[in-house]
C-alpha cells in the first residue's frame, strides 16, 4: 500500500487524530491554512470524487456529517469551509478522497 492516507487510516503513519470509527478517520492537517484545519477521510481507498459510486452514498453522507460535528466541536460555530478537491486541475495532491475543514478565520470567495 503506497497511499499516504491509507497508511494513516491503518495506523502505520502517526497523525493527530480527532475522530475514528469503522468508516472514517479525521486528523489535523500537517500544514494548516486556518486555526482549525483537519481532514476527514474514508478508511477505504477511493482515489477521487469521480470514483464514488451509488454504493458509496452512505459513506459520502457520513463524511459530511462527521465534518459538521467535528467543526462544531472545534469551535467553528461562526462558520467553516468544507472542501474536496478532485484531480490535478481541482487541486488534489493526495489521491485518496478527503474533505478539508477549515475554520476560526474569515474565508473569502473566490478562494484563489
Amino acid at each position: 500500500m503506497d497511499c499516504l492516507f491509507c497508511k494513516i487510516a491503518a495506523g502505520e503513519i502517526p497523525a493527530h487524530k480527532l475522530y475514528e470509527d469503522d468508516l472514517v478517520v479525521a486528523f489535523q492537517d500537517i500544514s494548516p491554512q486556518a486555526p482549525v484545519h483537519f481532514l476527514v477521510i474514508p478508511k477505504r481507498h477511493i482515489p477521487t470524487l469521480n470514483d464514488l459510486s451509488e454504493e458509496d452514498r452512505l459513506l459520502a453522507g457520513h463524511i459530511l456529517l462527521t465534518a459538521q460535528r467535528l467543526a462544531r466541536e472545534q469551535g467553528c460555530e461562526k462558520g467553516f469551509r468544507a472542501v474536496m478537491n478532485c484531480n490535478e486541475q481541482g487541486g488534489q495532491t493526495v489521491y485518496h478522497i478527503h474533505m478539508h475543514v477549515l475554520g476560526q478565520r474569515q474565508m473569502h470567495w473566490p478562494p484563489g
